[in-house]
């Protein structure tokens, strides 16, 4: 029968299964739940993680997962994935094969764990906790009911940990609840030397994306100021990075993977991203970030987690809260309003509030390295929340 939420009794089971089945900024965002159930199994268990295509790569990078198993979910991504025998086979069977004690399952808001946990179910798993405002049946053995005991407008990362702690996993007694992954490889081969600022202009959704201009007027302000920047982006994203780049600044769109992206973030003064996952991944990594935000998702459940930020970016424009993939109103406004003057003035900001100068000789970086992948419960780097 599903409970209100009350952690169960005993300890947790030795192999649990943690699930996020959407894109690699929410796998990112789900780290700290992560580090929460790897810290609460026995000595000789596993922690394996579920997760979509698009969030293989970050899972691979999250302390704390022992295995990742990927699986295209119909009713979580875009990919236009059918719904046959032969895909709920390939789940039925990778669970199985693990044999979790317990699964968690995380979600956001907008999205329901119970069509996965009937499948869980099928594949015998014992225990199953969710966060769901319908009615779970025996489908959850425990369940937070949204607006109920599990508050609406948490961020990302606080939801994820409330539905470890429901299922018996809580984070070691001091240790950071911010986001992390595992030790960033040294980028500067792509770099180069001295202090610099990333901007990141893409994202997965075009209503989420910086408009070229935009982003360009930006990258020449900062380099008039002799400021160095580099340009991300994905292999999909060259044509964005390069007309934001302009001749101005280094160019490293489809030119690094995400663990190199880690690395590239990690030793930068501040990165400039929009709502996507290199925003979290510079948070991973302890990094400050202008968060180039449209409000298309609120900003107080995806924002940027446990570093310091600066929003940039009208979050009253009137596509806030539609969740649309595609801008809703012409001229993308905002976005495309964000002036050049006022990406500089939060750089600069936030430059001064981590102690990592724009120019001249880097300091030593504010953000300790990470642990090595040996210590699951690696803390992230030190900052102020969001």
């Amino acid at each position: 029968m599903t409970s209100a939420g009350a952690p169960p009794d005993g300890p947790p089971g030795t192999r649990a299964l943690v699930v996020r089945l959407d894109s690699a900024g929410d796998v990112l965002l789900s780290g700290p739940a992560v580090r929460a159930v790897a810290a609460g199994v026995a000595p000789d268990g596993e922690v394996m993680l579920l997760c979509g295509p698009q969030g293989a790569a970050a899972a691979r990078l999250l302390p704390g997962v022992d295995r990742v198993a990927v699986w295209d979910c119909p009713w979580i991504t875009r990919s236009g994935t059918e719904v046959t025998s032969a895909l709920v086979g390939q789940l039925l069977a990778a669970v199985s094969a693990f044999a979790p004690d317990v699964a968690v399952i995380l979600t956001s808001f907008h999205q329901s764990p119970l069509p996965l946990a009937l499948l869980l179910r099928l594949a015998g798993v014992p225990r199953i906790v969710g966060a769901s405002v319908d009615f779970a049946g025996t489908l959850l053995d425990q369940r937070l009911r949204p607006g109920e005991n599990l508050p609406e407008d948490l961020p990302e990362p606080r939801r994820a940990l409330a539905v470890a702690r429901t299922a018996g996993f809580r984070l070691p007694q001091g240790a950071s609840d911010h986001l992390a992954v595992r030790t960033p490889p040294d980028a500067s081969a792509l770099t180069g030397t001295g202090p610099y600022v990333v901007v990141h202009p893409g994202a997965s959704a075009p209503a989420r994306t910086w408009p070229a201009a935009s982003a360009a007027a930006a990258v020449a302000a900062l380099a008039d100021l002799g400021v160095r920047v580099v340009v991300t982006g994905g292999p999909a994203e060259t044509a964005l990075t390069a007309a934001a780049a302009a001749g101005r600044a280094v160019d490293l769109g489809g030119r690094t993977d995400l663990a190199t992206l880690s690395g590239v973030l990690a030793d930068a003064a501040v990165v400039v991203a929009t709502n996507t996952g290199a925003a979290h991944l510079a948070a991973a990594v302890g990094t400050p970030v202008a968060s180039v935000y449209s409000p298309v998702v609120p900003w107080d459940r995806w924002a940027p987690y446990g570093v310091p930020v600066e929003l940039l970016g009208d979050q009253w424009e009137r596509c806030r809260g539609t969740r649309a993939v595609d801008c809703p109103v012409a001229g993308h406004p905002c976005l495309a309003t964000i002036g050049a003057e006022q990406v500089v003035a939060a750089c600069r900001r936030l430059a001064a509030v981590s102690g990592r100068p724009l120019l001249g000789r880097p300091a030593p970086s504010s953000a300790p390295r990470h642990r090595p992948p040996t210590d699951p419960l690696v803390p992230v780097a030190s900052g102020g929340g969001s």
